[in-house]
C-alpha cells in the first residue's frame, strides 16, 4: 500500500508552475557577428565544393588521358606486329632475284618465303601469310624468264594490284655514292598526281602500308636516313630510292641516290587477296606478249617488203635487157 503523504506530494508537484528560462537579448553586434559567420561559413562550402569538383574533372582528365595512352598502346603494339612476306615463283632470273634482295634488305618488317610451284594457287599465298603472321605481301610473278608481274597484296581481305615491272637497276649494278644504315626507317614521297585519280590514291595508300617501318620495330632504327620516292608519269610509276646526306660548311641536305630503280606499269587491281572481282584495269596497259608479236609482226613486215622490193628489181631487169645485135657478130668469123 502507497501512503497518503507521498501521494500528496506527487499532486503538489504536478500542480507547482515551471519556472520559465531566462532569455538574455541579444545585442545588434553580436547579431551581425553571428550572420557574417554564417556567410563565411558558406563561403567556405562553396569553395570546398568548387575544390572537390575541380579534384573530380582533374582525375576524369587524367582517366580519359590514361585510355588515350592504352589505346595508342594497343595500336602501336598492333602496329609493330605488321609483317610483309615476300616470295616468288618458279623460275626467277637472277636480276630479279636480287631486286628481290635489295628490297628485302631495304624493309626491316620482312619475312621471306620459299618459291611457289603453281601460278594457278596464288590464293594459297593468304593461308601462307596467316601462318607466317604476316599482314602483307609481295609476289614475284616471272614468266618466260624475261618478264616479270610484281603483286602487292593485302592479306586476306585484300585489295591486291598487279604491276609489270621493267628498266630494272639493282643496288649492285648501280654502284651509286649514296648509303643509308639498315634497318633505318624511310621517308615516303609521292608526287601530287597520286591525289587525282582513285585507283592512284588506292595505290598511294597500299604502298604507304607496305613500305612504312612501323615505329618501334626489333629489326628498325629509331632515326630517318633514306627516302622512297614515287613519281607518277607516262602512265607508269617510277621508283627511286635516296640517301638524306647534309652538305659540307652548308646547313641544306643533300639527295644522293642508292637504288634500286624500276618502273612499274599498273595492270589491275583486285578486291581480295590474289583473287576476286577486278576493281581497275589499265586501259593504256599492253602486255609483254603483245608487244612482242608486234615487234615480229614488225620484221615480217620488213622481209615481206624486202622480198616485194627483190621482185620487182628482177622484173625491171629483165624489162631492160637488150638482146645482141648482127652486126655485133659479123667479125666474129
Amino acid at each position: 500500500m502507497v501512503k497518503p503523504s507521498k501521494i500528496l506530494e506527487k499532486i503538489k508537484k504536478r500542480t507547482e508552475p515551471v519556472a520559465e528560462p531566462i532569455v538574455e537579448e541579444e545585442s545588434d553586434e553580436e547579431i551581425i557577428e553571428q550572420e557574417g559567420s554564417e556567410e563565411e561559413e558558406i563561403v567556405e562550402e562553396d569553395e570546398e565544393e568548387e575544390e572537390e569538383e575541380e579534384e573530380e574533372e582533374e582525375e576524369e582528365e587524367e582517366e580519359e588521358n590514361k585510355n588515350i595512352e592504352n589505346d595508342n598502346k594497343k595500336d602501336q603494339s598492333i602496329y609493330t606486329k605488321k609483317r610483309v612476306l615476300f616470295t616468288s615463283t618458279r623460275g626467277i632470273g637472277s636480276k630479279y632475284r636480287h631486286l628481290m634482295a635489295d628490297l628485302i634488305s631495304l624493309i626491316p618488317h620482312s619475312k621471306k618465303e620459299d618459291k611457289i610451284d603453281d601460278r594457278k594457287t596464288l590464293s594459297l599465298i593468304n593461308e601462307t601469310c596467316e601462318m607466317k603472321s604476316c599482314n602483307y605481301a609481295i609476289l614475284f610473278d616471272v614468266r618466260k624468264g624475261t618478264d616479270c608481274f610484281l603483286w602487292m597484296a593485302k592479306t586476306p581481305l585484300g585489295p591486291t594490284v598487279k604491276f609489270h615491272i621493267t628498266n630494272v637497276h639493282t643496288l649492285d649494278e648501280l654502284q651509286m655514292t649514296g648509303n643509308c644504315l639498315k634497318g633505318s626507317r624511310p621517308f615516303l614521297h609521292f608526287d601530287k598526281s597520286f591525289d587525282g585519280e582513285v585507283h592512284l590514291q588506292l595505290i598511294k595508300e597500299l604502298i604507304t602500308q607496305i613500305y612504312s617501318t612501323p615505329k618501334g620495330h626489333v629489326k628498325s632504327k629509331p632515326f630517318f636516313d633514306h627516302v622512297f620516292s614515287f613519281f607518277y608519269q607516262d602512265g607508269r610509276i617510277w621508283f627511286r630510292n635516296y640517301q638524306i646526306s647534309d652538305q659540307e660548311f652548308k646547313k641544306d641536305s643533300l639527295l644522293t641516290e642508292i637504288g634500286p630503280r624500276m618502273i612499274m606499269h599498273i595492270d589491275k587491281i583486285f578486291s581480295d587477296g590474289f583473287g576476286g572481282s577486278v576493281l581497275y584495269s589499265n586501259p593504256n596497259y599492253v602486255s609483254p606478249n603483245n608487244t612482242r608479236s608486234d615487234h615480229k609482226l614488225s620484221k615480217a613486215n620488213k622481209y615481206i617488203k624486202r622480198k616485194y622490193q627483190k621482185g620487182k628489181a628482177e622484173e625491171r631487169q629483165k624489162i631492160a635487157f637488150i638482146e645482141p645485135s648482127e652486126v655485133d657478130t659479123v667479125f666474129d668469123n
